[in-house]
């Protein structure tokens, strides 16, 4: 029964967001060669959100890029991204869905030449947010063409596979980037997209087709003004975000000009579209009580997903010595357990009330997130995979009821642009947790470091102790050297003091940036009350 009601509801989605009826239309080739084709496009895309980041000590220490602006690889792709979704459905409309298709996968394929060709990291960053801009729109093109493209009776298997493909892209991609990292280069992170990119563009031209009601419809007039001030304010709020840090916040007079300049261009972007007749993200939709705390909710998600998925690798490869693919390993364990989950939420959606598997899910998520706050630098293994394998189990008990919820009370024709709003807020959601969270490192760490240097004195004993500890093993070394056992000069075991203190204050403030996570996620356990109860249809429109 449940399987019927989710064939229905995703029957219903596809249609939603169109002026135009769907009309009983077949494609001329086998619907599973077209799935084919558009999940190979996807699956780079999806990839590319998590291969990057067992890179970043990497591409960090080739460009001559600190651990801060090394993160700019990802939140410069997830903004971009972000920006061009709402789009996605006009510009369909307008040049075309198939013809659309392939624009983006050759936008993305060369950008990811050029990202891989790239010699600075302001060149890199530029690729990134072409890439960015034309992957955009890959997932969302590619779930309607799948649900048009199969009988209503077999939308339910094409959204399997499209479910599959989107979660098992992201259990491969910390493992295959850091393979690639340790054995060729970082650079064949991107480019290993050029042929599978080239593929993607000829299956597509090959086999996707454009339905009649898409071909004839006319794509109306685009919120030039909306689009305009929603770029500008999220890309400003992005550089806020990225060099605030660098410049040392409101003391310097550019981040304070940028801030005053986001915010007047995200509240005009607001008052814009609440005015506007066709807006191009209609923020009505927010006076539904459950979209607006779904939205809340998913964005809070976000910081917590990108956030921890950006501060592991660079734990494990700063402070632990992991290698980029061991880096991979441990933190790819999620994905497996988010498959795991989403197959027993699947069966639960519809019979347990779904504010409750959310406040399962994130109670769960807060307990694993608060696991890796325990942390330290005698660590095995299996100390990161198990949170990380708990962590992806939370994660289906959140976004499956969590976007049932969300879309469970709005109109079918109101779909299309609830679903924009919905992966807008996750990819900004996501934007902010990395740059949010590579801020708090490095302030916590000047923190930690000022507390302990405080005990660094001649008096405190362990200070003593360790200071011997140093002379002794240079003065072993040195002796059988036929050095003369002279020991090590008290200013280099101070310096070799002072570095581990650096490394203890860095693994501090990895700590305390685990532990907000877990708060964070313990905040929105009472927020899921807020939702109203829905009557699940079955399957949730799948989120981006």
């Amino acid at each position: 029964m449940s399987a019927a009601r989710a064939r229905g509801d995703l029957s219903r989605g596809a249609g939603s967001g169109r002026p135009a009826p769907i009309q009983a239309w077949t494609p001329s080739v086998n619907p599973w060669i077209i799935a084919a084709s558009v999940m190979l496009a996807t699956f780079m895309e999806v990839l590319d959100t998590s291969v990057a980041n067992v890179a970043l000590p990497h591409i960090s220490g080739n460009l001559s890029a600190t651990t801060d602006e090394s993160t700019w690889v990802l939140t410069s792709y997830l903004v971009s991204n972000a920006i061009i979704l709402p789009a996605t459905n006009w510009l369909s409309r307008y040049f075309g869905r198939k013809r659309f298709l392939i624009t983006c996968i050759i936008i993305f394929t060369l950008a990811s030449a050029l990202c891989g060709a790239a010699t600075s990291l302001s060149m890199l960053i530029f690729a990134r947010v072409l890439q960015g801009a034309g992957g955009g729109a890959l997932q969302p093109i590619a779930q309607s063409v799948l649900l048009e493209s199969f009988p209503p009776e077999k939308r339910g298997q094409a959204m399997a596979v499209f479910g599959l493909g989107i979660v098992v892209a992201p259990i491969i991609g910390p493992t295959l980037g850091g393979w690639i990292t340790d054995n060729y280069s970082w650079r064949w992170i991107f480019y290993i997209n050029v042929p599978v990119g080239a593929l993607a563009v000829f299956m597509a031209n090959a086999f996707v087709e454009d339905p009649p009601y898409i071909r004839d419809q006319r794509p109306g007039r685009i919120d030039y003004v909306g689009f305009g001030l929603m770029a500008v304010g999220l890309a400003t709020l992005q550089l806020v975000l990225d060099k605030g840090q660098e410049e040392d916040w409101f003391s310097s007079p550019f981040i304070t000009w940028a801030v005053v300049f986001a915010v007047v261009a995200l509240v005009a972007f607001v008052v814009w579209e609440l005015r506007s007749k066709e807006p191009i993200v209609n923020l009505r939709i927010l006076k539904n009580r459950n979209f607006a705390v779904g939205t809340l909710l998913i964005t809070l998600m976000g910081v917590v997903l990108y956030g921890s998925i950006a501060l592991l690798p660079l734990f494990l490869q700063t402070l632990m010595g992991y290698p980029a693919t061991a880096s991979g390993m441990a933190v790819s364990p999620r994905g497996f357990g988010s498959i795991l989950s989403m197959l027993v939420v699947g069966r639960l959606v519809g019979r347990v009330d779904g504010r409750y598997l959310i406040m399962f899910g994130f109670t769960v998520l807060a307990f694993s997130t608060y696991m890796l706050a325990g942390l330290n630098l005698d660590i095995a293994m299996s100390n990161v995979v198990w949170p990380n394998i708990i962590s992806g189990c939370a994660m289906g008990f959140i976004f499956v009821p969590l976007t049932t919820m969300a879309m469970g009370t709005l109109p079918n024709e109101q779909m299309g642009n609830a679903s924009g709003v919905y992966n807008l807020m996750r990819n900004t959601g996501g934007s902010i947790g990395i740059a949010a969270m590579s801020t708090l490192l490095s302030r916590g760490a000047q923190v930690h470091q000022a507390a302990i240097a405080t005990h660094l004195t001649p008096y405190d004993p362990a200070f003593q102790q360790r200071m011997q500890q140093f002379k002794g093993a240079a003065g072993v070394i040195g002796g059988g050297l036929g050095g003369g056992g002279g020991g090590m000069p008290p200013p280099q075991a101070l310096a070799s003091v002072y570095g581990t203190v650096l490394r203890q204050a860095m693994v501090l403030s990895f700590l305390d940036n685990f532990r907000l996570l877990a708060f964070l996620c313990l905040l929105c356990i009472p927020a899921a009350l807020l939702f109203k109860r829905v009557r699940s249809k079955g399957g949730p429109v799948a989120a981006h």
